[in-house]
């Protein structure tokens, strides 16, 4: 509805309105990229140049615009620290605990992404780095996660660790039932690759056998009739996700 269409009422108290009566707060986006590089979980992380938090880890974020939805904000966002467009992203969950921002009271709308290793080769910028991603709890418990770089534990700021933790609960809770598993990989791959982007997310092995049993039971996945290319073993027949978009 256009203010146009407001009856005189409304639009003889939007007259008088002082939006400045009720103190603001700000509206932030964070986005955690996640990807899987050898079987192991990871996100993009930024090291902040300047206070707060000087030199620690951060997640790509930037303030909400005001003609801005946060799906949009949270695309842009995407664009401009990693030149990443057109991959899977989902609204995660908004965080609002007053002091989660030293400056000033900022929610953040946080979100995550879905990319593929092999579409990162040129997309992080300078001080970008795809950290490790480490979870001290099982299953879909739920907590902080942690971040390595370079075998070393790094810290992240605000509350990107309880961001980041959730990520993971979340991809936990969903991949048995929705195929977000296959956002991680390329239009083609093997069993072997969709087994290693399971046993990352749930943060186990799995029993080889049974999982491709399971796998090529649901229906979901088509032989191309194409088999691995440029491997030092025996090559693997690819296959693809019928239920991609496209």
């Amino acid at each position: 509805m256009s203010a146009d269409e407001l009856d005189p009422e409304d639009r003889k108290f939007l007259a008088g309105y002082d939006p400045e009566a009720y103190e603001r707060l700000s509206v932030a986006v964070d986005v955690a990229l996640v990807t899987v590089i050898d079987g192991r979980l990871r996100a993009l992380t930024v090291k902040r140049p300047e206070p707060p938090y000087r030199g620690w880890q951060a997640l790509p974020g930037g303030f909400l615009g005001v003609d801005e939805s946060p799906e949009r904000a949270a695309a842009r966002v995407l664009a401009d620290k990693t030149g990443l467009e057109g991959v899977y992203l989902e609204q995660l969950y908004t965080f609002g605990e007053p002091g989660r921002d030293p400056r000033t009271r900022v929610l953040s709308i946080a979100h995550y992404a879905l990319v593929p290793a092999s579409r990162l080769s040129k997309a992080p910028g300078p001080g970008s780095q795809l950290a490790e991603l480490v979870v001290s709890w099982e299953g879909e418990e739920g907590g902080p996660a942690g971040v390595v770089i370079d075998r070393a534990p790094r810290r992240l700021a605000f509350d990107h660790a309880r961001i980041l933790g959730m990520v993971v609960q979340r991809l936990r809770g969903k991949i048995a039932y929705a195929p977000v598993g296959y956002e991680l990989l390329g239009d083609t791959f093997t069993l072997r690759e969709l087994q290693e982007v399971h046993e990352a997310i749930l943060g186990r092995g799995m029993s080889k056998p049974a999982f491709r049993r399971r796998m090529l039971a649901t229906g979901d996945l088509t032989a191309t009739g194409e088999m691995e290319s440029d491997v030092a073993y025996r090559p693997a027949e690819l296959y693809r996700f019928t239920g991609r978009p496209g």
